[in-house]
């Protein structure tokens, strides 16, 4: 049997397919250093390189305490991939600290490596989400391996580390209020680092943290008691219902009202739990509503597909609205508005490319 064709068809512009076909190529080149990049991260090397010379790889695994034979291959693809140095005549490997400042753990720029475990964590769903799309329906949460812990690791980089200096002074007055002491609920807290954060900085104020997934609410409640704190509590509890919580001065919602299952529904319910003239402050991701407005904005691809393997996915396994991480700042907006808010100040960073910062007042 031949393959069926169009005889009207156009003839293939060769240059073209050449040109796709270097792209793809540097598109599983580039998708294997996101790997080798999350494994560096995991296993401390990009931390420990940082402070060594150029060093050999048994070395390099000494320094490490990891098994000499697979930091070599591990080398390798960084070395190929122009990421670490290498002297071959004393055959030696060095991290350039231009390279670390973006790498290790202490970085104050990011640390893109840590950022390049969502790759792993994704693809450990990749049946299921297959599954999903022959049959429909959605991944639940506690399928996702490692999820949490990767997220909380992304909220202190994103969240936690520009909270107090950047983020609270988007709403005039509310550090001092906090300081006086007011009450707090962030809606979907994960494993709770930014409450934890705040209820150091601010003995005065009283914090809730709320969250469906029970081992997240076990992290934020074993990070309090580790530090001692008194002034904050953590709850599984579905946000959609808020009933009984409350009123707060402050609510809080860090890149979840897109995950939830009835993100309308989450919206009219914080609104009602926040006192008169009391602050919603939400973060999301920044993005259109439209696909044709994110075509130039270079991270999208990895915007949707995060909204694939996980934030739409999540939801639809609830039944719910499947919004999607590019739920985007229009759609946002409007259903902001539906939920009665007012005035609504959309806040951006030059050293934050990915979020919106949504501020209102309740009035």
């Amino acid at each position: 049997m031949t393959a069926l064709t169009n005889p009207e068809a156009a003839p293939l512009d060769k240059a073209a397919v050449e040109a796709f076909g270097e792209r793809l190529t540097g598109t599983i080149s580039e998708a294997s250093l996101a790997l080798m990049l999350s494994i560096g991260h995991r296993t401390g090397l990009f931390d420990t390189m940082a402070t060594l010379p150029a060093s050999t790889p048994q070395q390099i695994a000494d320094a490490t305490g990891l098994n000499e034979r697979y930091v070599r291959e591990w080398l390798g693809a960084l070395v190929t991939g122009k990421m670490v140095e290498y002297d071959p005549t004393g055959q030696t490997y060095r991290l350039p600290a231009e390279h670390a400042a973006l790498l290790t753990r202490d970085s104050e720029l990011g640390n893109f490596a840590a950022t390049m475990q969502w790759i792993g964590v994704l693809a450990g769903v990749e049946d299921k989400v297959i599954d999903k799309f022959r049959h429909g329906g959605g991944v639940h949460y506690h399928e996702f391996h490692r999820f949490h812990e990767t997220m909380a690791e992304e909220s202190a980089m994103t969240v936690v580390a520009v909270l107090r200096e950047h983020i609270l002074p988007l709403v005039p007055g509310l550090i001092e209020k906090l300081e006086d002491g007011v009450d707090v609920l962030d809606v979907g807290c994960g494993s709770g680092r930014a409450m934890c954060a705040m209820a150091e900085w601010f003995p005065n104020s009283r914090f809730m943290g709320f969250d469906l997934c029970e081992p997240a609410i076990d992290a934020a409640r074993a990070e309090a008691r580790d530090k001692g704190l008194t002034n904050v509590i953590f709850e599984v509890r579905d946000v959609t219902d808020l009933a009984g919580a409350g009123p707060f001065d402050l609510i809080t919602g860090f890149d979840v009202v897109h995950d939830q299952r009835d993100p309308a529904g989450v919206l009219d319910a914080i609104h009602a739990a926040i006192k008169p003239d009391g602050t919603f402050l939400m973060q999301d991701i920044r993005s259109s509503s439209y696909v044709e407005r994110n075509i130039d904005n270079p991270i999208a691809p990895l915007l949707y597909t995060i909204s694939t393997m996980h934030c739409m996915t999540v939801s639809l396994a609830q039944d719910g609205a499947g919004l999607g991480t590019c739920w985007g700042e229009e759609l946002a907006l409007r259903m902001l508005d539906n939920a009665g808010f007012r005035d609504v100040e959309v806040n951006t960073f030059d050293f934050d490319t990915m979020n919106n910062w949504y501020t209102m007042t309740k009035t």
